[in-house]
């Protein structure tokens, strides 16, 4: 859908009439308090101190107000809050501002993110959130800017460009900030870039440091010792050329006693280690949680969770700062769920592996060596070596995604969504680097008939995990993986969303639901709390996106549901009321006849599977996010060609792939697509 300037600011400006006022006189007021960072406090545990909401009364628990924002695509930010006032970010990097307590709209920000950005990014334009110190918020945009604004006005302040946009680099991770320095980090590992943490000056946005994930040319002199000693862990000289990847998209932390920042690494790039490091090696620092000195970015220490990884696992998930009893006495930890399936506790001023357990079912390694704190590896899993397909647990989508987790210091417990995955890994027969396309070198959409192995269905759930005993205390089954992030409350409570739709709230103790409503589309966030005139709200973003856009069900028997959007804040006793579902809209398939030949046709599926499956659907069958192709006018007359190619829809997010598929290449595409259509229509799927 195209909006017009004033209907889409209708939208964004359009809330819901909810109740306002003092808490019910039967409850003590709570404390004003705010969500300032991003994970609450810079230790990110995401645990609020309040307690008015509680499990004794959460029943009453209602919606106090409500915002759509209209953009139809995935909402994935954690809000921030101070002084009364909230400050979202939304897909395409936009940043929002409202009365905290009444949800009316104060200021609005969009930073004009050419829509053709959406093709360097792996997994929607969506935006995990601001940060906001000395009067200014800051956000990261999908084409690597880095942005001040006035938190006041909304006023920008400075911007500056932190990556090569001529490379296919990307921002969704939030900007976090320690000592006045704004550290932000980037995406694009699978379309092939080097990856890095920069920090700049909050009160001008000059550069302060960078530092690399991953070694660059061996013709050109390393940038540091941290990079000397990591170019002996790589084979080869195919690393450089092909980016290396390691980007640390998501997980920054702060840790102030220490006075350390502590990076979560990703994976390679491409995803087959034989692509990139031929003859292996540890890949340093892929798949890591590095410490670094706030003031230089000097290198200090790493533990890598997936020494040689080749499955996609990213440390980039969340991480989180606690003392614990650890070993008979309290060390200050890091705290780590990964993809790779393993809970991993480290000394957080040495790296020193203090304890690790897989909390999913894993086989790629059969644990931990806690001598050496390497993983005790399976050698059936490293397909690239083997030459055969392999079935891998985790999968690529991980045992735990970059939702959000939380810690009650009350419990003890950790809280996080959880999932059971499993992938077919196979080397991409004839691989070669390809532009605009998702260059992982693993047969990531089943091309070849070796990968037609049947896998186990995903599972999801919601676990509550004791990190000094490492072990699963209690756990709430749910409909698929992908679910949402988690908040921890004084009031002995836990709030999750799911992926089909349901936030539920849970009693922290023990699991038991005591809340839940339908918000029409996947919490995936992670909720805040905090209170402003006596009274305790708790707020989440919601909107389906990203790479779990095919578990949110936007697509059924009846047709494609509208990925709705929208801010949510409740209260006790809020009298909101959401307007109702809109109805699915049916997928009409009217393709042109099937006259390519089996040969054309299969190419073009071959075509399909690199260059637009990842946003347009497995098999042509788009989950929802994106348009369906089975379904698209462009399939007749030649306007395919002027789509594809030509860039005719450029501005709607569809970017030019004229330097990247020929007109033959198109035209085999657009056999397989039509072929796939007049098959589902045959079918009546």
């Amino acid at each position: 859908m195209q909006w017009g300037r004033g209907a889409l600011v209708a939208a964004l400006f359009a809330v819901g009439a909810g109740a306002i006022g003092a808490p019910p006189s039967s409850l003590p007021p709570a404390p004003d308090t705010g969500w300032l960072v991003h994970g609450g406090t810079n230790d990110e545990q995401r645990f609020s101190p309040l307690d008015q909401i509680n499990d004794g009364n959460v029943d009453r628990l209602g919606l106090a107000w409500y915002q759509d924002i209209g953009l139809a695509r995935g909402l994935e930010a954690t809000p921030i809050v101070a002084d009364g006032v909230l400050y979202l970010s939304t897909a395409w990097s936009m940043v929002r501002a409202f009365d905290a307590r009444t949800g009316k709209p104060l200021w609005s920000f969009d930073p004009e993110v050419p829509r053709d950005t959406l093709v360097k990014a792996c997994c929607d334009a969506v935006n995990r959130g601001v940060a906001l110190s000395d009067g200014k918020v800051v956000v990261a945009t999908l084409d690597g800017r880095l942005i001040a604004l006035d938190a006041k006005s909304g006023r920008q302040l400075w911007s500056v460009v932190t990556v090569d946009q001529a490379q296919p680099y990307t921002i969704t991770g939030a900007p976090r900030i320690a000592k006045g320095k704004v550290l932000i980090g980037n995406a694009g590992a699978e379309l092939g870039v080097r990856g890095y943490v920069s920090a700049y000056d909050l009160a001008d946005g000059k550069l302060a440091w960078r530092f690399y994930t991953v070694p660059g040319d061996p013709a050109k002199a390393p940038e540091n010792a941290a990079m000397a000693r990591a170019r002996q862990t790589w084979k080869g000289d195919l690393w450089w050329k092909r980016g290396g990847g390691g980007t640390p998209w998501d997980a920054i932390v702060y840790d102030e006693r220490l006075d350390l920042v502590f990076i979560g690494t990703g994976n390679g790039a491409p995803w087959n280690q034989a692509e990139r490091s031929p003859g292996g090696g540890d890949n340093l620092y892929l798949s890591s949680i590095v410490a670094l000195r706030p003031d230089t970015g000097e290198y200090v220490w790493h533990y890598q969770e997936t020494p040689g990884e080749t499955w996609d696992y990213t440390s980039t998930q969340p991480l989180m700062i606690a003392d614990l009893a650890v070993g008979g006495r309290t060390r200050h930890v890091i705290m780590h769920a990964p993809k790779n399936g393993f809970f991993y506790i480290l000394d957080a001023a040495t790296g020193e592996l203090l304890s690790a357990r897989n909390f999913v079912p894993v086989n790629w390694a059969s644990g931990i060596d806690m001598k050496s704190g390497r993983p005790i590896a399976n050698p059936k899993a490293r397909y690239e070596q083997t030459g055969k397909p392999a079935v891998v647990l985790p999968g690529s989508r991980g045992g735990h995604n970059w939702m959000p987790w939380s810690y009650s210091p009350r419990t003890g417990l950790v809280y996080f969504p959880a999932q059971e995955t499993a992938e077919v890994f196979f080397a991409e027969p004839g691989f070669r680097m390809r532009r605009n396309a998702y260059n992982t070198a693993d047969d990531l959409f089943g091309l070849s008939p070796q990968t037609n192995i049947p896998t186990p269905p995903g599972k999801g759930y919601l676990l509550a995990w004791n990190p000094v005993e490492q072990r699963e205390v209690w756990r709430v089954p749910h409909a698929d993986v992908g679910n949402g992030g988690t908040l921890a409350t004084a009031g002995n409570l836990v709030v999750e969303g799911e992926a089909r739709g349901m936030l539920g709230i849970y009693r922290a103790t023990d699991g038991k639901r005591l809340w839940a409503m339908d918000v029409q589309g996947s919490a995936m966030s992670g909720a805040v709390s905090y209170a402003v005139g006596g009274q305790q709200y708790i707020a989440i973003s919601v909107g389906c996106g990203g790479d779990y856009v095919g578990t949110c069900r936007l697509v059924d028997a009846q047709g494609r549901r509208p990925i709705l959007d929208r801010l949510m804040v409740f209260k006790l006793g809020g009298q909101a009321q959401l307007p109702p579902r809109p109805a699915p809209q049916p997928i009409a398939l009217d393709p042109p006849p099937a006259t390519a030949t089996a040969q054309q046709v299969k190419a073009g599926g071959h075509l399909f599977g690199l260059y637009c499956a990842i946003c347009h659907g497995g098999e042509a069958r788009s989950s929802g996010l994106n348009p369906d192709l089975r379904a698209s006018p462009a399939l007749h007359g030649d306007l395919f060609e002027q789509v594809v190619r030509g860039g005719l829809l450029k501005d709607a997010g569809m970017a030019s792939f004229a330097d990247a598929l020929t007109r033959d290449e198109v035209s085999s595409i657009r056999a397989y697509v039509i072929a796939r259509a007049n098959e589902d229509k045959r079918a009546g799927k």
